[in-house]
């Protein structure tokens, strides 16, 4: 029987692609940086404090936008691993998840998303102009606190922003082109899921005293991270559950963003399905979900870029070899896994 999914009815091979499952969410895993993410926490409101008053329904929203706090415990997991915990990754923690939730308010305004983490998103329930200055809000707080850090902090995380930005513009200037190579399509995710999660391990390991070949591997292990988490959304966006994933699916394919599973389908595809598959999706066909899980079957374009994925994932472990081995280490290794056998 059939998986019902946001874009119709796929089949148990096409949602599952390689036959494992499902890892545990990362929260259970971070009890040794328990206190260190509630002192994040404690940063992150106090940053937002001032606005309670007048926008205190909007604050309380967010909650619904900060549920696996990935990227704080990324950046302080690997500053203990390397090291110690200072007060400057409380700050730098709090930053970070302030510019992630900013991207995902971002998001699905530009998704015109309706669902986030089972609740209604910002501009569902606040419309675009209020989830758009929102999001700005939370982008000048993180840069601020960075700059209580120190100018090298203020700069990274700077600079990351940047490639975030630079990713998501170029991800909207793609729409529509059913051409996009695989090249392509990594230069985007790298800005726009892999630049943060690098920035936070880098900024981990260099604010614990880490040396700097430790420093660029726990980069390199944030960026191949970032990839392979970015790979599995967007395998989910395809043939996930909105129920599990808690948020709006089928996004990508509706406002024409090719995604890996999609763009290795079209090069496998004789030239002629491919075409009629482009103009299919250039149309916005009624039936273009069920034929596009169809032709991802055929081409077995879900496998594939479930293998990518893992390929990244098993990078990243790599990168982890230099630490000395301990309970961070171990949970830094588990995030690979749950990144890419995640349902949301």
């Amino acid at each position: 029987m059939g998986t019902a999914t946001a874009m119709g009815t796929v089949s148990p091979a096409v949602s599952s692609g390689v036959p494992v499952p499902a890892a545990k969410p990362p929260g259970f895993a971070f009890a040794p940086v328990a206190a260190d993410l509630a002192e994040a926490e404690r940063a992150f409101e106090r940053a937002l404090a001032p606005h309670r008053g007048p926008f205190g329904p909007l604050l309380d929203h967010l909650r619904h936008y900060r549920g696996k706090r990935l990227r704080p415990a990324l950046l302080l997991l690997t500053a203990r691993a390397c090291g110690t915990v200072a007060p400057a990754h409380h700050t730098l923690a709090a930053a970070v998840e302030m510019i992630h939730t900013a991207t995902l308010v971002h998001d699905d305004v530009l998704d015109e998303a309706a669902l986030r983490r089972h609740a209604a998103t910002f501009n569902a329930r606040w419309g675009n102009t209020v989830s758009v200055l929102l999001g700005d809000m939370l982008f000048t707080h993180a840069f601020y606190l960075t700059s209580t850090v120190d100018a090298r902090a203020a700069q990274l995380v700077g600079e990351a922003t940047n490639r975030v930005c630079a990713g998501e513009l170029r991800q909207i200037t793609e729409r529509g082109n059913l051409d996009l190579t695989e090249a392509d399509y990594f230069a985007v995710i790298d800005g726009k899921t892999a630049a943060l999660t690098e920035c936070c391990a880098r900024l981990g390991a260099l604010y614990a005293g880490a040396p700097d070949e430790t420093v660029a591997r726990m980069a390199s292990f944030g960026r191949a991270l970032g990839r392979a988490f970015q790979i599995a959304d967007d395998v989910l966006d395809l043939v996930g559950t909105e129920g599990t994933a808690g948020k709006t699916l089928g996004t990508d394919l509706a406002q024409q963003k090719l995604t890996l599973p999609v763009i290795h389908c079209l090069t496998r595809l004789p030239a002629a399905d491919a075409d009629h598959l482009r103009d299919a999706i250039r149309a916005g066909a009624p039936d273009l979900p069920p034929r596009v899980l169809l032709v991802l079957e055929r081409t077995q374009s879900v496998a594939h870029a479930k293998r990518r994925a893992e390929e990244l994932a098993r990078q990243a472990r790599q990168e982890l070899e230099c630490l000395p081995r301990g309970e961070c280490r171990t949970i830094l290794e588990s995030l690979t896994d749950w990144s890419v056998r995640r349902e949301k």
